[in-house]
Protein backbone atom coordinates (compact mmCIF):
# COMPACT_ATOMS: atom_id res chain seq x y z
CA UNK A 1 0.00 0.00 0.00
CA UNK A 2 0.95 3.61 -0.81
CA UNK A 3 2.45 4.97 2.29
CA UNK A 4 1.72 8.59 1.42
CA UNK A 5 -1.52 8.42 -0.14
CA UNK A 6 -3.96 6.91 1.33
CA UNK A 7 -6.60 5.90 -0.80
CA UNK A 8 -9.80 3.48 -0.72
CA UNK A 9 -9.17 1.70 -4.10
CA UNK A 10 -6.69 -0.64 -5.28
CA UNK A 11 -4.17 -0.08 -7.68
CA UNK A 12 -2.30 -3.04 -9.42
CA UNK A 13 0.39 -2.64 -12.34
CA UNK A 14 1.84 -5.27 -14.73
CA UNK A 15 5.50 -5.78 -15.74
CA UNK A 16 7.97 -7.67 -17.83
CA UNK A 17 9.55 -7.95 -21.08
CA UNK A 18 7.94 -7.54 -24.47
CA UNK A 19 5.24 -10.30 -25.52
CA UNK A 20 4.93 -11.42 -22.13
CA UNK A 21 1.22 -11.19 -21.98
CA UNK A 22 0.74 -8.42 -20.07
CA UNK A 23 -2.37 -6.55 -22.21
CA UNK A 24 -4.00 -9.74 -22.81
CA UNK A 25 -3.92 -10.56 -19.11
CA UNK A 26 -4.70 -7.24 -17.80
CA UNK A 27 -7.80 -7.44 -19.96
CA UNK A 28 -8.89 -10.37 -18.54
CA UNK A 29 -8.75 -9.79 -15.06
CA UNK A 30 -10.61 -6.49 -15.83
CA UNK A 31 -13.27 -8.87 -17.13
CA UNK A 32 -13.18 -11.00 -13.70
CA UNK A 33 -13.23 -7.82 -11.41
CA UNK A 34 -16.21 -5.77 -13.46
CA UNK A 35 -18.04 -9.73 -13.18
CA UNK A 36 -17.84 -9.35 -9.65
CA UNK A 37 -19.04 -5.51 -9.33
CA UNK A 38 -15.64 -3.89 -9.46
CA UNK A 39 -15.38 -0.25 -10.95
CA UNK A 40 -12.15 -0.81 -13.03
CA UNK A 41 -10.09 1.82 -14.90
CA UNK A 42 -7.27 -0.07 -17.09
CA UNK A 43 -4.25 2.19 -18.16
CA UNK A 44 -0.95 1.61 -19.81
CA UNK A 45 2.50 3.43 -20.09
CA UNK A 46 3.20 5.79 -21.55
CA UNK A 47 0.03 8.48 -22.71
CA UNK A 48 -3.15 7.86 -21.51
CA UNK A 49 -3.95 11.39 -21.98
CA UNK A 50 -3.42 14.27 -24.78
CA UNK A 51 0.04 15.08 -23.50
CA UNK A 52 0.90 11.70 -22.73
CA UNK A 53 0.17 10.13 -25.75
CA UNK A 54 2.19 12.83 -27.83
CA UNK A 55 5.14 11.88 -25.37
CA UNK A 56 4.25 8.44 -26.50
CA UNK A 57 4.81 9.15 -30.03
CA UNK A 58 8.13 10.80 -29.60
CA UNK A 59 9.56 8.20 -27.38
CA UNK A 60 8.45 5.28 -29.67
CA UNK A 61 9.10 6.83 -33.11
CA UNK A 62 12.01 5.10 -34.70
CA UNK A 63 13.30 7.85 -36.27
CA UNK A 64 14.22 9.50 -32.89
CA UNK A 65 17.33 6.80 -32.59
CA UNK A 66 19.88 9.75 -31.56
CA UNK A 67 17.55 10.32 -28.52
CA UNK A 68 19.84 10.63 -25.13
CA UNK A 69 18.81 8.10 -22.17
CA UNK A 70 18.26 11.04 -20.31
CA UNK A 71 16.07 12.61 -22.41
CA UNK A 72 14.25 9.08 -22.60
CA UNK A 73 13.79 9.31 -19.28
CA UNK A 74 12.39 12.17 -18.61
CA UNK A 75 10.05 11.21 -21.76
CA UNK A 76 8.53 8.37 -19.59
CA UNK A 77 8.92 10.04 -16.27
CA UNK A 78 6.23 13.73 -17.52
CA UNK A 79 3.96 11.13 -19.49
CA UNK A 80 3.93 9.09 -15.80
CA UNK A 81 3.16 12.47 -13.97
CA UNK A 82 0.19 13.29 -15.86
CA UNK A 83 -1.14 9.89 -16.01
CA UNK A 84 -1.19 9.70 -12.18
CA UNK A 85 -3.09 13.28 -11.20
CA UNK A 86 -5.19 12.87 -14.64
CA UNK A 87 -6.61 9.64 -14.21
CA UNK A 88 -4.99 7.16 -11.33
CA UNK A 89 -5.45 9.29 -8.37
CA UNK A 90 -8.85 10.01 -8.91
CA UNK A 91 -9.71 6.80 -9.86
CA UNK A 92 -8.16 5.73 -6.54
CA UNK A 93 -9.96 8.50 -4.57
CA UNK A 94 -13.04 6.91 -5.73
CA UNK A 95 -12.23 3.38 -5.00
CA UNK A 96 -11.66 1.96 -7.89
CA UNK A 97 -9.52 -0.72 -9.06
CA UNK A 98 -6.64 0.61 -11.18
CA UNK A 99 -4.72 -1.40 -13.71
CA UNK A 100 -1.66 -0.56 -15.43
CA UNK A 101 0.12 -2.34 -17.87
CA UNK A 102 3.82 -1.01 -16.82
CA UNK A 103 4.84 1.60 -14.14
CA UNK A 104 7.80 2.39 -12.19
CA UNK A 105 9.39 -0.79 -12.52
CA UNK A 106 9.75 -0.84 -15.92
CA UNK A 107 11.71 2.81 -15.80
CA UNK A 108 14.32 0.78 -13.68
CA UNK A 109 14.16 -1.95 -16.03
CA UNK A 110 14.98 -0.11 -19.41
CA UNK A 111 16.05 3.10 -18.25
CA UNK A 112 18.61 1.99 -15.64
CA UNK A 113 19.18 -1.73 -16.34
CA UNK A 114 18.57 -1.55 -20.28
CA UNK A 115 20.23 2.21 -20.81
CA UNK A 116 23.01 2.00 -18.10
CA UNK A 117 21.36 5.59 -16.22
CA UNK A 118 22.21 5.70 -12.17
CA UNK A 119 20.21 3.55 -10.27
CA UNK A 120 19.44 5.79 -7.71
CA UNK A 121 18.89 8.77 -10.22
CA UNK A 122 16.15 6.71 -11.35
CA UNK A 123 14.50 5.58 -8.65
CA UNK A 124 14.14 9.14 -6.83
CA UNK A 125 12.64 10.69 -10.75
CA UNK A 126 10.00 7.36 -10.11
CA UNK A 127 9.01 8.78 -6.83
CA UNK A 128 8.70 11.88 -8.04
CA UNK A 129 6.73 11.27 -11.15
CA UNK A 130 4.52 9.19 -9.39
CA UNK A 131 3.49 11.78 -7.43
CA UNK A 132 3.71 9.62 -4.11
CA UNK A 133 1.00 6.70 -5.76
CA UNK A 134 3.00 3.01 -5.46
CA UNK A 135 1.19 -0.03 -6.37
CA UNK A 136 -0.48 -2.37 -4.56
CA UNK A 137 0.71 -5.19 -6.25
CA UNK A 138 2.62 -5.56 -8.98
CA UNK A 139 2.24 -8.59 -11.32
CA UNK A 140 5.41 -9.89 -13.19
CA UNK A 141 4.55 -11.92 -15.95
CA UNK A 142 7.90 -13.92 -17.24
CA UNK A 143 7.74 -15.89 -20.03
CA UNK A 144 11.01 -17.76 -20.31
CA UNK A 145 14.49 -17.18 -20.05
CA UNK A 146 15.41 -15.49 -23.17
CA UNK A 147 13.59 -12.29 -24.40
CA UNK A 148 13.57 -13.36 -28.29
CA UNK A 149 10.41 -15.26 -27.85
CA UNK A 150 8.80 -12.12 -26.26
CA UNK A 151 10.26 -9.82 -28.91
CA UNK A 152 8.75 -11.87 -31.47
CA UNK A 153 5.14 -12.14 -30.18
CA UNK A 154 5.60 -8.48 -29.77
CA UNK A 155 5.89 -7.74 -33.28
CA UNK A 156 4.74 -11.11 -35.06
CA UNK A 157 1.58 -8.69 -36.61
CA UNK A 158 3.14 -4.85 -36.88
CA UNK A 159 6.87 -2.86 -37.27
CA UNK A 160 9.11 -2.89 -33.93
CA UNK A 161 9.08 0.44 -32.17
CA UNK A 162 12.54 1.88 -31.28
CA UNK A 163 12.24 0.28 -28.12
CA UNK A 164 12.01 -3.31 -29.18
CA UNK A 165 14.61 -2.26 -31.79
CA UNK A 166 16.92 -1.53 -29.01
CA UNK A 167 18.72 -5.00 -29.32
CA UNK A 168 19.00 -8.71 -27.72
CA UNK A 169 21.56 -7.34 -25.50
CA UNK A 170 19.76 -4.31 -24.11
CA UNK A 171 16.80 -6.27 -23.57
CA UNK A 172 18.73 -9.39 -22.08
CA UNK A 173 19.81 -6.49 -19.42
CA UNK A 174 15.88 -5.76 -19.04
CA UNK A 175 14.75 -9.52 -17.95
CA UNK A 176 17.64 -9.71 -15.13
CA UNK A 177 15.98 -6.52 -14.17
CA UNK A 178 12.84 -7.84 -13.78
CA UNK A 179 14.36 -10.71 -12.02
CA UNK A 180 16.19 -8.91 -9.70
CA UNK A 181 13.39 -6.61 -8.12
CA UNK A 182 10.69 -9.37 -8.03
CA UNK A 183 13.21 -10.87 -5.80
CA UNK A 184 13.77 -7.43 -3.99
CA UNK A 185 10.57 -6.90 -3.06
CA UNK A 186 8.41 -10.16 -2.30
CA UNK A 187 5.80 -8.72 -0.73
CA UNK A 188 4.88 -6.23 -3.62
CA UNK A 189 5.95 -8.54 -7.19
CA UNK A 190 4.25 -11.81 -7.63
CA UNK A 191 5.85 -13.81 -10.58
CA UNK A 192 3.49 -15.20 -13.05
CA UNK A 193 4.43 -17.95 -15.60
CA UNK A 194 3.08 -16.84 -18.94
CA UNK A 195 3.88 -18.65 -22.03
CA UNK A 196 1.50 -22.25 -21.66
CA UNK A 197 -2.26 -21.66 -21.80
CA UNK A 198 -3.32 -18.82 -21.36
CA UNK A 199 -6.79 -19.85 -18.95
CA UNK A 200 -3.68 -21.37 -16.33
CA UNK A 201 -1.96 -18.05 -16.41
CA UNK A 202 -5.52 -16.17 -16.30
CA UNK A 203 -6.27 -18.47 -13.00
CA UNK A 204 -2.49 -17.44 -11.50
CA UNK A 205 -3.07 -13.77 -12.33
CA UNK A 206 -6.31 -13.82 -10.26
CA UNK A 207 -5.31 -15.45 -7.48
CA UNK A 208 -2.19 -13.53 -7.07
CA UNK A 209 -4.31 -10.41 -6.46
CA UNK A 210 -7.58 -11.99 -4.83
CA UNK A 211 -6.27 -11.34 -1.08
CA UNK A 212 -6.24 -7.08 -2.54
CA UNK A 213 -10.16 -7.45 -4.01
CA UNK A 214 -11.70 -9.97 -1.29
CA UNK A 215 -11.54 -12.95 -3.77
CA UNK A 216 -11.11 -16.17 -1.72
CA UNK A 217 -7.53 -17.50 -4.20
CA UNK A 218 -8.62 -21.29 -3.45
CA UNK A 219 -11.88 -20.57 -4.43
CA UNK A 220 -12.28 -17.57 -6.56
CA UNK A 221 -15.56 -16.53 -7.49
CA UNK A 222 -15.59 -18.30 -10.97
CA UNK A 223 -17.45 -21.58 -12.58
CA UNK A 224 -14.89 -23.92 -13.88
CA UNK A 225 -15.23 -22.65 -17.34
CA UNK A 226 -14.65 -19.10 -16.76
CA UNK A 227 -11.02 -18.78 -17.30
CA UNK A 228 -11.43 -20.77 -20.46
CA UNK A 229 -12.76 -17.18 -22.28
CA UNK A 230 -9.02 -16.39 -21.76
CA UNK A 231 -7.72 -18.72 -24.71
CA UNK A 232 -9.75 -17.37 -27.08
CA UNK A 233 -9.09 -13.44 -26.05
CA UNK A 234 -7.27 -11.35 -28.79
CA UNK A 235 -6.58 -8.31 -27.74
CA UNK A 236 -4.92 -5.31 -29.60
CA UNK A 237 -2.96 -2.57 -28.14
CA UNK A 238 -4.48 0.45 -30.18
CA UNK A 239 -8.10 -0.88 -29.47
CA UNK A 240 -7.47 -0.15 -25.29
CA UNK A 241 -9.43 2.69 -25.23
CA UNK A 242 -13.30 3.78 -23.64
CA UNK A 243 -14.93 4.60 -20.22
CA UNK A 244 -12.76 2.97 -18.41
CA UNK A 245 -9.47 1.94 -20.42
CA UNK A 246 -7.02 4.19 -21.67
CA UNK A 247 -4.21 3.20 -23.82
CA UNK A 248 -0.64 3.61 -24.21
CA UNK A 249 3.19 1.51 -24.84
Amino acid sequence: MNQDCQHSGVFITFEGGEGAGKTTHLTFLARALRDTGREVVCLREPGGTAIGDQLRRVVLDTRNDAMAPEAELFIYEAARAQLVREHIEPALARGAVVLCDRYMDSTIAYQAYGRGLDRHFVHDANIFASCGILPDRTLFLSCGSSPITGLKRATDDRAADRMEQAGLDFHQRVACAFDDLARAYPDRIRRVQSGTYKHDTARSVCKAVADLVGWDPDHLPFDTTYFAQADSLHVNKADMSGDNEVGQR
